[in-house]
């Protein structure tokens, strides 16, 4: 008898713990979907971009986002979307892949006007 009712402790507790378990892989938010083929043509300018848009790049992950905006708020605006290869981890193979989906403006200072 004693045999029994630990055979049904244990059990149980499995049982429970089975349950606490896919609860909780419910409760956990589902994996994203890679990213959007639409997004595939969206032009990114390297001076404006959060990190959040240019970790949307292929093959640039959140901490290539985060050294690109380091970059740009050490060195300034970038002049021409081929200074991206002077952040560390950007080569030219990289770049290649990246420059169709890159672009360049400055904003001047002062508004409009240019005052």
């Amino acid at each position: 008898m004693t045999r029994l009712a630990l055979r049904l402790v244990i059990l149980a507790m499995l049982v429970a713990g089975t349950q606490v378990s896919l609860a909780a892989q419910k409760a956990q938010p589902q994996p994203t979907a890679p990213k959007a083929a639409a997004s595939d043509t969206t032009v990114i300018n390297l001076n404006t971009a959060t990190v959040e848009q240019l970790d949307g790049l292929p093959g640039i992950g959140v901490k290539m986002a985060a050294r690109i905006a380091e970059y740009r708020q050490k060195n300034g605006p970038f002049k021409k979307v081929e200074d991206l290869m002077n952040v560390k981890g950007i080569g030219e193979k990289n770049f290649l892949k990246l420059k169709s989906r890159l672009t360049v403006t400055t904003t001047k200072a002062g508004g409009p006007d240019g005052q």
